[in-house]
């Protein structure tokens, strides 16, 4: 089924930001592993895993609107080097991925493409959600303190 150029043009840029993400996810979780943090790996590490389950979703809505999917461009990376900045990275980062997929949800309306656009919306679902986890990890370190924080995260 050939498709709108443009619409393959912002599902490449959604999955470029997936494929950015399962690396900032993957990296942040082996660095909570590494320290001991356990519950921040499992989190982190799962989120690399949907990502990647994402992208693959995108690679084959791609691949069926006759689009090429574009693996070899990846975005920088946020790496922190202490959890506050690792949360605080991640955090920015999902911001700017949730508008990049309202956009693409935004075209693939005014195109009429209402799978691509469900699709994108169930991917948006799960963003918001981790943001939301990213935003209570803020709040219980501003509350708690850096050092109970942690010692919760074991």
């Amino acid at each position: 089924m050939k498709s709108n150029t443009e619409i393959v043009a912002m599902l490449n840029k959604v999955l470029t930001s997936e494929l950015t993400s399962i690396n900032q996810y993957f990296l942040h979780a082996r660095i909570y592993k590494n320290w001991g943090f356990s519950q921040l790996n499992d989190k982190c590490y799962k989120k690399s895993i949907l990502d990647m389950k994402q992208a693959d979703k995108l690679i084959e809505r791609i691949l069926f609107l006759e689009g090429l999917p574009n693996l070899q461009q990846l975005g920088q990376l946020s790496i922190g080097e202490e959890t506050p900045e690792m949360l605080n990275c991640d955090y920015h980062f999902q911001l700017t991925q949730r508008t990049t997929i309202q956009q693409a949800i935004a075209l693939c309306e005014s195109q009429q493409d209402y799978v691509s656009r469900d699709m994108l919306s169930d991917i948006l679902e799960g963003e918001e959600e981790h943001i939301d986890w990213i935003e209570t990890q803020q709040y219980q370190l501003e509350q708690l303190g850096l050092e109970k924080y942690l010692q919760a995260q074991l």
